[in-house]
This record gives C-alpha cells, sequence and structure tokens, in this order.
C-alpha cells in the first residue's frame, strides 16, 4: 500500500477543458460500480467550481484519477470525492485519498475544526479498505431510488395545491427548505445568499420543474429539481421538503406527483433522488410509496480532518 504515484504520474489541478475526459472518467468508475452512468455535465460544473479539485494523470499526460472536494458554504464538514479509471486507475486511488486528506486537514485547521466524510458502494472493496485503512469509520446509508416514467397513477391529495415555483418565491421556497433540513443530523446551513449562488445565478434551471405546495394559502412544501444533461435524461428532486407542521398530510406525494408529471411532459425518461435511509422523517417509506426503487445503496464514512 503506498501514498505515492507510480514513477512517471503527477498531480496537477483540474482545468474546464477537462471537463470531458472527466466525466467519462466518472461514467467509467460508475458503469463498475452499480452499471449505469450516474454523472452529468452538471454535476461535473458543479465539482469544477468546488474548493478544491485535482487529477492523477500518468506519463503520457492521461487522467488515470480526479478527486475534488464538496462543502455547500463554510461548514466544518468536507465531503471528498475519489474516482479512478476501472482500467488502469487504481494507482492513483491512494495517493488522491491522501492528497483530498492533507487538504482537507489544511482547511480544518484554518477553521479549527472540522470533519471529513466520503461515500462508497458497497461492492468497491479496495475502496473502503482504502478509507478504513486511512481512519474512515461506517456511518450510514444512502439509496439511489429510480422511477421509470410515466409514473404509477397517484390520487389527488385533497386541500393540497402544487404549481410551479416563480422567482419571487425564491426567499420563502429556500425558508421552507431551511427549516425543514434543520432537523436533520446532516444539514449544514448555508444561507439564502449562498443558496442562490450554488443553484440558480448564473446556471442553466428549469423552474418549471420546481415546485411549491400550498395549504390554505400557506406554502408547506418545496421541491427543487437538479437540471440533468438530455444524455442522462432523468429529472432529477436535489431537495424535498415540507415544513413540520404539514408533515404526514399527502404534501410530499402531491409535490412528486407534479414532478413525475412536469418531467414526462419535459421528455424525461426516469426520475430520480437520493434518500438518507437514517432520516428521521422516514422518507424512504415516501419515495417507496409512490412506486421509486432503490438502484442501489452507498455506505457514508466519516473521520476527523485533524488527526488525533
Amino acid at each position: 500500500m503506498t501514498n505515492e504515484l507510480p514513477e512517471g504520474w503527477s498531480f496537477r489541478p483540474t482545468r474546464d477543458e477537462d471537463a470531458a475526459d472527466l466525466l467519462a472518467l466518472v461514467h467509467a468508475s460508475d458503469m463498475t460500480a452499480v452499471g449505469f452512468a450516474d454523472f452529468a455535465p452538471e454535476d461535473v460544473a458543479e465539482a469544477l467550481a468546488g474548493p478544491y479539485s485535482t487529477v492523477a494523470v500518468t506519463a503520457a499526460g492521461a487522467i488515470a484519477g480526479w478527486g475534488y472536494l464538496e462543502n455547500p458554504g463554510e461548514a466544518p464538514r468536507d465531503f471528498l470525492e475519489v474516482y479512478v479509471h476501472p482500467e488502469g486507475g487504481r494507482p492513483a486511488m491512494r495517493p488522491l485519498l491522501a492528497r483530498m486528506l492533507a487538504e482537507t486537514e489544511r482547511r480544518a485547521r484554518e477553521r479549527g475544526e472540522g470533519t471529513v466524510r466520503a461515500g462508497a458502494i458497497p461492492v468497491e472493496a479496495y475502496w473502503i479498505e482504502s478509507l478504513t485503512a486511512a481512519g474512515f469509520d461506517f456511518v450510514k446509508q444512502y439509496a439511489r431510488m429510480q422511477l421509470d416514467l410515466p409514473a404509477p397513477a397517484l390520487d389527488p391529495v385533497p386541500g393540497v395545491t402544487v404549481r410551479a415555483v416563480t422567482e419571487a418565491d425564491m426567499p420563502e421556497f429556500f425558508d421552507v427548505l431551511d427549516a425543514a433540513f434543520r432537523d436533520t443530523p446532516d444539514y449544514q446551513p448555508t444561507g439564502y445568499d449562498r443558496w442562490r449562488e450554488r443553484f440558480l445565478d448564473g446556471h442553466r434551471v428549469r423552474l418549471d420543474e420546481w415546485f411549491v405546495a400550498e395549504v390554505d394559502g400557506v406554502m408547506a412544501g418545496i421541491l427543487q429539481s437538479s437540471e440533468q444533461s438530455e444524455a442522462v435524461n432523468e429529472g432529477w428532486v436535489k431537495h424535498l421538503a415540507v415544513r413540520a407542521e404539514f408533515r404526514k398530510r399527502g404534501v410530499g406525494r402531491a409535490l412528486l406527483a407534479a414532478a413525475f408529471a412536469r418531467y414526462l411532459a419535459n421528455g424525461r425518461v426516469s426520475a430520480g433522488l437520493g434518500v438518507d435511509l437514517a432520516n428521521p422523517t422516514e422518507a424512504i417509506r415516501l419515495y417507496t410509496g409512490v412506486g421509486m426503487r432503490a438502484a442501489y445503496q452507498a455506505n457514508i464514512y466519516e473521520r476527523p480532518a485533524l488527526p488525533s
């Protein structure tokens, strides 16, 4: 086991012109791990705009692996991702992991605190072994849910009105999202301006795929979609949030029904989302109840960013 790249290989920062090669790398990794490509150009763009991104290149200059950090704001927890090409990229895995951990340690020292998380598909034995060797412990699992469109018919929810979001709704839309997720243990608040910067301003967004649900004229819930490329052709539910006082009244189901119908009208062939299986609201029951299934599960691991 070594944290050094093979002779002649090197690290370099990612560049915007790497985007196509990075997408191809992740797709190759996904096909090996889960059997289908689960990354879009928009995901690459978001990763490249994050706090840290680097690639390992072979002596011939080909990208063998990619590592990047995610952090929605200035939260004390970073999330690291490492992808290596299934054909010849494994020698870059542990060196990239070591490089990511060095960066998370630097960032944590600046903040005075910090933790770091990473994900792994259960079949990725070498990656899980690498994380364990680096001091990561298992925390929980997420499920990647999927539904082929058209969706099964869902009955209307009495008293709940769903409509597409408007620009004027955005501050309250964020307030509902922020309030709903604050009772989940992993939520890292960002503030309205940072949220807009991350998901709206300067991004290609289809607001006809974002929805608000109202009960007696009150915004009770929201659904935020993530733009997916034509190559992926999937409607993606980025956030679904319902105010605590309106839960268990069918608001989430009504929002999903509206989103599935819009995705189909926009030519999507499937709908997807990720769900924390430890979510205290038991969201998994909502998603299986509308016909979604788990395409795969991912383990989440965590360790302190600062060595003890």
